[in-house]
């Protein structure tokens, strides 16, 4: 039959010596492109074998064959898939592209790195050229199931190709490959290596639903005269993947223990995870999930390097390791594996970002999470007391980031509380708690649980028996800053603003009391604010403290100090905010500081100005804060034990 030789274009020419010299950076792929090229045409076979009852194909044994030749240094990817006539080469094959190329190949030329470039290739449709970056000669035979005459399509990449009919040719495609010589530097690895294929097709076509078989190997010693040689039984092909795509299956044909199994090899986890979650969409745009809440939270999880862990496929084609794009960070604790049927083999991380499927993934997968975090909390509390304690630090960050997903997480949430010293609790319990005439969920934040129990600002909450939590987290001090609803209940700081406690009649009797109080302590007030104005804006009466002298508060709206500690240390500027002294009028000290500058008035000197210092630095001590002039802290309290001597 005759042979016609064809040109590239030129920018088509331009394209494929890019390819050639490594825009790939992982030549590996190459394998991946050919062995989905192959599953893909075994599926097309099998649709138009269903639709065509005349079309008189053998789908008998449907496969994927990989042969190699070391003396010849040839790899061949064959399957008895639907083939391709002679016009599907020359559109197909025969030209890298209907239309578009000049401007595909400005972009590849801009594209600032190899992931960027990867990712347009990937939109162009030119993975089978990927083969060029291990290969001198290209070689593919192929014919369409149903027809008699098949196709020869033959390129050594350097600008021109040759099509050629021929007669005898088998159902379905071969391609073969003439490898370029090995070169570790250029990542030029030997690829007639059976040991280099099984790892390529393990890693990223293991899932694949059709048997990738290759050619058993021969032992060495069989030229040797083992009994077997050439007479010995030809060798049984083997299988390199598994075809265990365990989302595709349904949950009753799978145990847990191949799950766990699955969770395993992905995670390099040992420990069997603590929830499998399945996910099947279906419509306009189908994927599967199948995902995994680990045991215990590993060691890097809050450190910057941290790689998520969902694994993205195409078809069942392994496409990226670390899928960002699929779960939000605070739910990067997830491991598992995302199966989409309509994305492309070669996506890049910033095409996904972009991509609306899968933003659409994204936020289903990220719902699905939470709703199964909240069946767990009310189906088995005991394995939800092991997700909070484990991932709720991390979790608690998506109050920051996922609005949308807010009140989910919240949910979900639970706290350390003044109700039981070893349990927490869920904001829905809390309110279910909530004392008659009660408006807000109190809470307090703090290093720790006993530094935020021995707080004054404790005092008349648990004087009155009101229920506050207790935060502990370094997340808690942002997140409840942005004041968010439960419930329609607002979270409120017990360190922050006016505290008005109790029932109506209580409430009235106390603003009686503090009117009264008011007055009797109105010039020491307003002289200790004169004193004292240059670290506090106000100095008022307090309705929160039953035992301590004195404490210090923010007003409302105001940054909390460990807040501001938390700025600095990010390196972000943070304006010097005054905060407010409030003095216990019924704590001896203070009684006897008014009493005193009643008594003293104008003439009362420095010993009271101090004492006024005093106060204001043992409260700021009181709350764990940092005092301004320790040494000078020291001298004062020196010189007054040495008078009670």
């Amino acid at each position: 039959m005759p042979t016609e030789t064809f040109e590239f274009q030129v920018e088509a020419r331009q394209l494929l010596q890019m390819m050639i010299h490594s825009i790939y950076s992982n030549k590996d792929v190459f394998l991946r492109e050919l062995v989905s090229n192959a599953s893909d045409a075994l599926d097309k076979l099998r649709l138009e074998a269903l639709r065509d009852d005349s079309l008189g194909a053998d789908v008998s044994d449907l496969h994927i064959g990989i042969e190699t030749d070391k003396q010849a240094r040839t790899l061949t990817v064959r399957d008895n898939g639907i083939g391709m006539s002679h016009d599907e080469v020359v559109q197909l094959i025969g030209t890298i592209a209907n239309s578009g190329t000049a401007k595909f190949l400005r972009e590849l030329k801009e594209a600032e790195d190899s992931t960027a470039a990867e990712g347009l290739i990937g939109q162009f449709g030119v993975g089978f050229y990927a083969s060029f970056m291990v290969a001198d000669e290209v070689t593919l035979l192929t014919r369409r199931a149903g027809e008699s005459q098949g196709t020869r399509w033959t390129s050594t990449g350097e600008g021109t190709y040759t099509i050629e009919t021929v007669d005898s040719a088998p159902q379905g495609t071969a391609v073969t490959l003439r490898l370029k010589p090995e070169d570790a530097d250029d990542r030029l690895y030997d690829y007639t290596s059976p040991w280099k294929i099984r790892e390529i097709v393990k890693r990223y076509s293991d899932f694949i639903t059709w048997p990738v078989r290759m050619a058993a190997e021969t032992p060495a010693d069989d030229a040797a005269g083992t009994g077997e040689g050439a007479d010995a039984a030809p060798r049984e092909p083997e299988t390199l993947n598994s075809m265990k795509a365990l989302w595709a299956r349904s949950r009753d044909e799978v145990e847990d223990d191949e799950y766990h199994e699955l969770y395993k090899h992905i995670s390099h986890d040992w420990i069997a995870p603590l929830e499998t979650i399945r996910l099947q969409a279906e419509g306009t745009f189908e994927y599967q999930a199948l995902l995994f809440i680990p045991s215990h939270a590993p060691q890097d999880l809050f450190t910057q390097g941290y790689k998520r862990g969902i694994q993205l496929y195409v078809k069942r084609v392994f496409i990226m390791d670390d899928c960002e794009a699929l779960m939000p960070p605070y739910l990067r604790f997830v491991k598992g594996v995302v199966d989409a049927q309509d994305l492309s083999l070669n996506v890049s991380r910033e095409i996904l970002q972009q991509d609306r499927q899968i933003q659409l993934m994204h936020r289903r997968l990220a719902k699905k999470v939470l709703s199964t975090v909240k069946d767990m909390m009310s189906a088995d509390p005991e394995r939800y007391a092991t997700f909070w304690r484990e991932f709720g630090r991390v979790l608690k960050e998506g109050l920051l980031s996922d609005f949308e997903n807010r009140d989910a997480i919240l949910g979900v949430a639970s706290f350390a509380t003044t109700h039981d010293q070893d349990e927490p609790t869920t904001l829905r319990q809390y309110v279910e708690r909530m004392k008659d005439g009660q408006e807000h969920i109190y809470y307090l934040t703090g290093e720790s649980r006993q530094a935020i129990e021995n707080s004054p600002h404790m005092e008349a909450f648990r004087a009155n028996g009101v229920e506050v939590l207790l935060l502990t987290d370094p997340v808690d001090e942002v997140w409840v800053e942005a004041e968010p609803e439960f419930d329609g209940k607002q979270l409120r700081s017990v360190a922050k603003g006016e505290v008005d406690l109790g029932t109506e009649e209580e409430k009235k009797e106390a603003a009686t009391e503090r009117e009264n109080r008011q007055q009797e302590y109105a010039d020491l007030l307003t002289w200790m604010t004169g004193r004292l104005g240059e670290t506090v804006k106000e100095v008022r009466l307090s309705s929160r403290l039953t035992v301590s002298p004195a404490c210090i508060v923010s007003d409302t709206h105001d940054v909390t100090p460990a807040l501001e500690n938390m700025y600095r240390a990010m390196g972000r500027p943070v304006p010097q905010v005054k905060r407010i002294l409030e003095l216990n009028p019924e704590h001896p000290l203070v009684s006897g500081l008014n009493r005193a500058h009643t008594e003293r008035g104008e003439e009362a000197g420095p010993g009271l100005e101090e004492t006024a210092e005093l106060l204001h630095d043992l409260a700021l001590l009181a709350e764990g804060g940092e005092l301004g002039d320790p040494s000078r802290f020291v001298k004062l309290m020196a010189d007054r034990l040495e008078r009670t001597l």
